[in-house]
């Protein structure tokens, strides 16, 4: 699906090939693309809504667009950097909208990468100032972030998890990552206990099984 248009061909090809384009300078993002990033993006969140099954949430297009445009900028930052430091706040903004699960999950579809590029970022430069930015944003849209090392200890999983259809999502994203860091935190080592039964060796063999109160290994 080629449309000629940098920022919406870098996010069809991410979203289809995993892979990336990078330009050779940072093209401002129209009105008009933003729409069609919209569009695109609501019909992507209803096919993955198929997966979990779910009729309550809808696709919060703002939020879509809000992260399609930090991936594609944090993308294209990873090259150019020409004239950017004065105007990186507003290639990189703050999610200015209200953090809920249908946000969380519609930015997710482009979040999904960022880990990716703040590897690349890493290796470029660990001391570059748009590693520090990127993180922060995991840091609000951390199930993006699963499978990233992320300071999560502020976080209260009881609250954060609450609803049935982003616990279970997130529960399968820790375990398709199998990121021990999260697994292993007490309140959702317990989850995942549980929705593993009889077959946790089934799932995963490895994972050590936490108790709450002393956090001690069983």
């Amino acid at each position: 699906m080629e449309t000629k248009s940098p920022f919406l061909d870098t996010i069809f090809l991410l979203r289809k090939e995993e892979c990336i384009t990078l330009f050779s300078s940072l093209q401002q993002i129209s009105a008009q693309e933003e729409m069609e990033a919209a569009d695109y993006f609501e019909a992507e969140f209803e096919k993955e809504r198929l997966e979990f099954l779910s009729d309550q949430l809808s696709c919060s297009k703002e939020s879509a667009v809000w992260a399609a445009k930090v991936l594609y900028h944090s993308a294209q930052l990873y090259l150019i950097r020409e004239d950017t430091e004065k105007n990186i706040e507003n290639l990189i903004p703050e999610f200015k909208g209200e953090r809920n699960i249908s946000s969380i999950l519609s930015a997710d579809l482009s979040l999904r990468f960022l880990p990716q590029i703040i590897v690349a970022l890493n290796s470029a430069d660990p001391e570059d100032p748009l590693i520090a930015m990127l993180e922060s944003i995991l840091r609000q849209f951390h199930y993006s972030g699963v499978g990233y090392d992320l300071d999560l200890k502020n976080v209260n999983w009881k609250e954060e998890l609450k609803d049935n259809t982003y616990r279970k999502l997130y529960l399968e994203r820790i375990v398709e990552k199998r990121d021990y860091q999260l697994a292993e935190i007490p309140f959702i080592n317990k989850l995942l206990t549980a929705e593993f039964g009889m077959h946790k060796d089934t799932f995963w063999r490895e994972l050590k099984t936490i108790t709450e109160d002393n956090h001690e290994n069983v």
